[in-house]
């Protein structure tokens, strides 16, 4: 039987690697394709994607039943919910300062200090620390975050157009890593990694955040953007070619099909197994369109990511 050839596709780009964590933290290290994901037979995609577990200040008030029920009390508290993280298989913990939102408590520095140094202290994983998602209380927040996480390299945002400049500067004077936050655009994507490069933050201390949907139109549109990214990172685009996080989880458990179980068609079927399956689909989608860190809530969807991703890669 004859030899059948493999067409292979030769790319002249590669993703920079980013190490997350050090100082006395187990390092994690993201990026370094130079291939499309799982594509092991063509080039080197050294370092399979990473899963990060999401974490709150405070007691989330709007979670759906099936997912406070999964993390119990733990969720009471940070330092605890982070420890209940590492059982479930979290590579990094993404703790989220929501408390600090204008509309949702409204605390300050002092405050997210103290939630941050809790974390620090419960785990030894790398972290991810993201402020309420505005921008002049992210300027607050962050910098007395990345404070209290100098030399223990963490990734810090958001790092959007509005704050940039701080949030970079930060992340210059302690050694952290911007997360670059944009909303569905490979233009303002690649616009904001260039004022960070211009500033001086170095290329393997940014993380891109193009942002995504979970549902119809959304995770289409994710999806394309996501790839595009990681196909002009491949093509040569230096200003592409950075590692991409994703919040596949967040983004599933707040739309109403991972909540209503009243007046729903039967064919949705049980609401638990429902939202599970969904957040490890639209995690699964995201991998395949290149991001290399996914946050994510529910630790059974966890569990079905954790196990796809060894199958991909044959680890």
């Amino acid at each position: 039987m004859p030899d059948v050839e493999i067409p292979l596709e030769k790319w002249t780009g590669k993703v920079k690697e980013v190490k997350i964590g050090g100082g006395g933290r187990k390092e994690v290290v993201v990026g370094g394709e130079s291939t499309l994901p799982f594509l092991a037979f063509e080039s080197s995609n050294p370092n399979p994607p990473k899963i990060a577990i999401e974490v709150h200040d405070k007691e989330p008030t709007t979670w759906a039943a099936p997912l406070l029920s999964a993390w119990g009390d733990a969720v009471k508290d940070p330092g605890t919910w982070a420890k209940k993280a590492v059982e479930f298989g979290a590579d990094l913990i993404c703790l989220k300062l929501l408390s600090a939102h204008p509309e949702g408590g409204n605390t300050g520095p002092a405050e997210a200090k103290a939630s941050v140094e809790k974390v620090l202290s419960a785990v030894d994983l790398p972290l991810i620390i993201l402020g309420p998602g505005v921008a002049e209380k992210d300027n607050e927040v962050i910098t007395a975050a990345s404070d209290a996480a100098k030399g223990q390299r963490v990734a810090l945002g958001n790092c959007e157009e509005k704050n940039y400049r701080t949030i970079g500067a930060v992340c210059l004077s302690d050694g952290h890593i911007a997360i670059a936050k944009t909303p569905l655009d490979i233009n303002l994507c690649k616009q904001l990694n260039i004022m960070l490069s211009d500033m001086g933050v170095p290329a393997d201390s940014i993380i891109m955040d193009p942002d995504t949907g979970a549902l119809g139109y959304g995770i289409e549109y994710g999806y394309s953007i996501n790839e595009r990214v990681r196909l002009a990172a491949l093509g040569g685009d230096a200003m592409t070619a950075f590692p991409i996080l994703n919040h596949a989880g967040g983004e599933v458990w707040r739309q109403k099909e991972a909540r209503a179980s009243d007046g729903v068609p039967d064919a949705w079927g049980d609401l638990e197994e429902r939202s599970i399956i969904w957040e490890a689909v639209t995690a699964t989608s995201v991998i395949n369109a290149g991001c290399d860190i996914v946050v994510m809530c529910h630790p059974k969807a966890i569990e079905r990511i954790k196990s796809t991703i060894e199958k991909l890669t044959g680890k």
